[in-house]
């Protein structure tokens, strides 16, 4: 039975943040060997054929046209290019292990077959398929217009897949969910009519889920993002990390908290004005000492990290499947 629940404004949201928020510490996350370009929208660090990894999207400040790097940590704690590995034009990466397969995926933009100025864009999400990232070969292309597909394997073995349709079903932005048995089985239409996540955004803000790891319960651990425009006249967006607990089974979920927000990370540039005040996660490592890091692209110009309580502690913990074989990654 689909849980109904009413949705909270950000601005409620935010005000419980503030009330109780910290300890938190901030790190800006160095790149190295892309010249003067910004990266950010990263992933958190995923083991690879032995190493950690952190995938970036790369592009000029005074541009969107971005590209998708590997980054390998070197001695100095900087984020090295990594040599003899694929470039992917795309934004926004994320990684999955899902039944013994590393999934990555980004978001494509293409000139619209029939747009027009400013909605002259669009944009599609592709999965690619590998057992590391130099194997990894495209399998599934999304809908067009759908950003912030994410994908997790369940207790059962199945997958689950989130949705992020916009328009006559989603409006700004919105939550869908559905299961299937294999990666072979993802089909368009099973996007466009996936329930939806009731009661997780009001009609005039909009989310999407950034990451998703598997609690010992058969729950989901989400983490995501909430946005808002600042008002409709400047239409400056803000954009903050929110995390909530998803049944597969049921769709019930708990309550929806926002864990961060851009004056918790470093003072830093931004890529325009409008999006100086966005926090835009890629996931959370989490330690067995009950903190936990959250990395995440701000102010579409950089990268940082966060150190915070880990506020999925109360439901355990299980071994992340992007951290094998490397084991876990324990990070002060």
């Amino acid at each position: 039975m689909v849980q109904i629940r009413r949705a909270r404004s950000a601005e409620d949201l935010l005000r419980e943040l503030r009330a109780g928020e910290g300890p938190f510490r901030a790190e800006i996350l160095h790149f190295v060997g892309v010249d003067d370009r910004d990266v950010y929208n990263i992933t958190p660090p995923f083991c690879d054929a032995g190493r950690w990894l952190i995938a970036g999207r790369v592009e000029n400040r005074r541009s969107e046209v971005s590209e998708v790097y590997f980054f390998a940590e070197n001695e100095r704690g900087e984020w090295e290019l990594l040599p003899d590995t694929p470039i992917f034009s795309l934004q926004d990466p994320f990684v999955a292990r899902v039944q013994g397969e590393l999934v990555f995926g980004g978001v494509e933009t293409f000139i619209h077959p029939r747009g027009v100025p400013p909605r002259f864009w669009w944009w599609r999400t592709i999965l690619f398929r590998g057992s590391d990232v130099r194997s990894l070969r495209p399998f599934f292309y999304g809908p067009d217009g759908m950003k912030d597909i994410r994908l997790v394997e369940l207790k059962d073995g199945r997958i689950g897949v989130f949705t992020r349709p916009q328009g006559k079903v989603g409006g700004r932005g919105k939550i869908g969910f559905f299961t299937v048995e294999s990666l072979d089985e993802l089909r368009p239409d099973l996007f466009e009519s996936a329930p939806i996540l009731e009661g997780l955004f009001l009609d005039e803000e909009w989310g999407g889920v950034n990451e998703a790891q598997l609690l010992p319960d058969g729950r989901l651990a989400v983490i995501g993002h909430i946005a808002r425009f600042a008002d409709e006249v400047t239409r400056y967006r803000d954009y903050y990390a929110l995390t909530f607990v998803f049944d597969p089974v049921t769709f019930h979920f708990t309550d929806v908290r926002i864990v961060a927000e851009r004056r918790n990370f470093v003072e830093g540039p931004a890529k325009r004005e409008d999006v100086a005040n966005v926090v835009f996660p890629g996931g959370l490592v989490r330690n067995p000492d009950g903190t936990a890091v959250l990395y995440a692209g701000v102010s579409d110009a950089g990268a940082q990290r966060l150190f915070m309580p880990d506020v999925f502690r109360p439901y355990g913990l299980l071994p992340n499947p992007l951290h094998t074989p490397c084991g876990p990654r324990i990070e002060r």
